[in-house]
């Protein structure tokens, strides 16, 4: 039985960077490579929810420390996140994080009268990067 605990614990502590680096960066460079927009999306959005969430914990390790399911609880979440039969990140994307770019920052990617600060800083002007 023992050796069987040995193997768990192993099989554990690969599972988190499998799910959230491994298949995410073999998936990504997939994505890049295929001629459909609609997986760069997925992709995109899980980096950007991924990015986010490890800020997040960050922040707030000193009260994650006490939770005692929160790795179990992360690595099944980017797990539903990564998991092409659920699109998790996409539609995380698109019912949440997209509104809250439409509230604070207008309409990204338009051009408005009033344009926003942060996405001009971002955003590299016409022309600037032609080598590519």
């Amino acid at each position: 039985m023992g050796h069987f605990w040995t193997f768990l614990t192993y099989v554990h502590s690969l599972a988190g960077p499998t799910v959230m680096l491994l298949y995410p960066l073999y998936a990504s460079v997939r994505a890049i490579e295929s001629p459909s927009k609609l997986d760069d999306e997925q992709w995109l959005a899980y980096w950007i929810l991924y990015s986010f969430l490890t800020l997040m914990e960050m922040v707030a390790a000193p009260i994650l420390q006490w939770i005692p399911i929160w790795y179990q609880a992360k690595v099944l979440f980017i797990a539903w996140l990564v998991l092409p039969q659920f699109r998790g990140a996409s539609f995380i994307y698109e019912k949440f994080v997209r509104e809250q770019l439409r509230k604070y920052c207008g309409e990204v990617g338009k051009d408005h009268p009033h344009k926003n600060k942060f996405t001009d800083f971002l955003q590299p002007k016409k022309g600037e990067h032609e080598a590519y």
